[in-house]
C-alpha cells in the first residue's frame, strides 16, 4: 500500500449542464491574471458557474471591454448584451511571491455592488480561491452554496486483468489536482465521504477473497477495517451525523442492509432480512430514511425504510432496472442508474411528485452521486473499453471536454463543503 503519492493522469470531466432558462451572467478576464499562470481565475468561475445548469456565461469574445471595478463598468452596454450580473476583479503580485485578489459581483440592472471580497493566497492556492469566488457567486444569487469548491473520491484502475492496479483519489469536483491516499493491487470499491469530509470510508479486498470496509482519515492516511465479517462487506454509507455506516453484510448468509458503528465497535443491527439481495444503502438527508437497492421484486429497484427499520416501500416502477441511489441534499431529488432500450442511463425522480426525468444518453452511465448543491450529479460512463467521470445537471444537457483523461475510473463519491 502507498500513501499521498500524485496520481498519473487527470481526470477527464465531461459536463453534461446548462438549461433552457439559465442566468445570463458575464465573468471578466482578471485585471492582472497573465502574472499569475498558476490559474486564470474567470474561466474557472465560468466552468464552475456553466456546470451547474442554472447559469449561461456569456462567451468572452463578446464582452464589451474588461473592467476590473465598480467605477470601471458602464452598465449601459452589459445590458444591451442581456447579462443580469458581473463579475470583475484584479490579481496583484505581492513581493513575497504571492497574490492579492478582489473580486466584485455586480448587479447590471440595478448597478449597484452585490458582494466582493479581497484575498491573499500563494500560486498553489489560485485555482482553490476560484473555487471559493464561485460558491460566494451562487450563493449570493441563488441562496445556496454551490459545492464548487468540494472534492470528489474515485476508484482509478489501470493495468490489463492480469495485473491491475487500483487506486482510491480524491481531486477537486473540476478534476483537477488529483492525488491518490492509496494504492492496491487487490480491487478498491466504493468510496464514501464522512459528513465532515475528514474521513473516506471504502471496500478493499487486499485480505484476499473476502472483503472488508475500512474507514480513512485522509490528512494522514490513518486507517482501519471496521467490518471483517465472513462473505459480503460492502457498500458503506455515511449517516448524516457521522456516528454510523449504513452497509450490505451477508454474515448470515443472503445479503442485507446493517448499520455499523463508524468506529467498527458494537454489533450491528440488521435493518432488513429477505431472500432477495439487499444492497447499496444511502441515507436521506434528514438521516431518517435509508434508499437501498433490492431485486425481492423480481429485478432490481429502489426501496426505502425507516432508519429505525420496518417495513420496505418500493420507490421506482419506470422500467425493469433501477439501481445505485443517490439523495440531493436538500430531499428533493433521487437520482439512480436507469436501464431502457438504450442501455443504462442516469435518471432523476422528484420524491414529492415521482415524476421521473433520463438526463443522460448512456449507454453505460452508472453510479451517480449528488453535490452538495444538489444541482449537479457526478457519474461514471463508458467511453470505448475505459470509462471516464462525468456530471449532469439536474436541469438540461450540454456537454463540454475539460480535460484528457487515459485511465478506467469507478464510483465518483462528491464530497461535502
Amino acid at each position: 500500500m502507498l500513501l499521498t503519492m500524485p496520481a498519473a493522469a487527470q481526470v477527464r470531466i465531461e459536463i453534461t449542464g446548462g438549461a433552457e432558462a439559465a442566468l445570463p451572467i458575464a465573468a471578466v478576464p482578471f485585471r492582472g491574471n497573465e502574472q499569475a499562470p498558476e490559474a486564470d481565475i474567470a474561466r474557472i468561475i465560468r466552468a464552475n458557474l456553466y456546470r451547474s445548469g442554472i447559469f449561461a456565461p456569456l462567451d468572452p469574445n463578446n464582452h464589451i471591454g474588461n473592467p476590473a471595478r465598480f467605477e470601471d463598468v458602464r452598465f449601459r452596454n452589459w445590458r444591451a448584451l442581456g447579462v443580469d450580473s458581473l463579475v470583475v476583479g484584479e490579481i496583484q503580485r505581492d513581493s513575497n511571491s504571492g497574490y492579492t485578489v478582489r473580486y466584485e459581483l455586480l448587479d447590471v440592472y440595478a448597478g449597484s455592488r452585490i458582494t466582493g471580497q479581497r484575498y491573499r493566497v500563494t500560486g498553489a492556492d489560485l485555482r482553490k480561491l476560484a473555487h471559493t469566488i464561485s460558491d460566494q457567486i451562487f450563493e449570493a444569487l441563488i441562496g445556496t452554496p454551490g459545492g464548487f469548491n468540494t472534492s470528489l473520491a474515485y476508484v482509478q484502475v489501470t493495468g490489463d486483468a492480469g495485473g491491475q492496479e487500483h487506486k482510491l483519489i480524491i481531486a477537486d469536483a473540476d478534476g483537477h489536482r488529483p492525488q491518490t491516499i492509496l494504492t492496491s493491487n487487490q480491487p478498491l470499491l466504493s468510496p464514501s465521504w464522512s459528513p465532515n469530509g475528514d474521513r473516506l470510508a471504502y471496500v478493499s479486498f487486499e485480505s484476499g477473497r473476502s472483503s472488508q470496509i475500512y474507514v480513512q482519515n485522509v490528512a494522514t492516511g490513518e486507517r482501519r477495517a471496521v467490518t471483517r465479517f465472513p462473505g459480503i462487506n460492502s457498500a458503506p454509507a455515511w449517516s448524516p451525523n457521522g456516528r454510523q455506516l449504513a452497509v450490505t453484510l451477508s454474515r448470515d448468509g443472503n445479503p442485507n442492509i446493517y448499520v455499523i458503528d463508524a468506529d467498527g465497535s458494537g454489533e450491528p443491527r440488521q435493518l432488513t432480512s429477505h431472500f432477495g439481495i439487499d444492497t447499496e444503502p444511502t441515507w436521506s438527508a434528514d438521516g431518517r430514511h435509508i434508499y437501498f437497492t433490492s431485486n425481492r421484486g423480481g429485478s432490481p429497484q429502489i426501496y426505502r425504510m425507516a432508519a429505525s427499520g420496518g417495513d420496505a416501500v418500493r420507490m421506482t416502477f419506470e422500467g425493469r432496472y433501477n439501481a445505485s441511489p443517490s439523495v440531493s441534499k436538500d430531499g428533493r431529488f433521487l437520482a439512480y442508474a436507469h436501464r431502457t432500450d438504450r442501455g443504462f442511463q442516469i435518471a432523476i425522480q422528484d420524491l414529492d411528485s415521482g415524476v421521473m426525468r433520463i438526463l443522460t444518453e448512456g449507454p453505460l452511465d452508472e453510479s451517480p452521486s449528488f453535490s452538495t448543491s444538489g444541482s449537479m450529479i457526478a457519474y461514471t460512463r463508458a467511453i470505448g473499453d475505459r470509462s471516464e467521470i462525468a456530471t449532469v445537471s439536474v436541469f438540461g444537457r450540454v456537454q463540454g471536454q475539460l480535460t484528457d483523461f487515459r485511465e478506467t475510473v469507478r464510483e465518483p463519491d462528491w464530497g461535502p463543503l
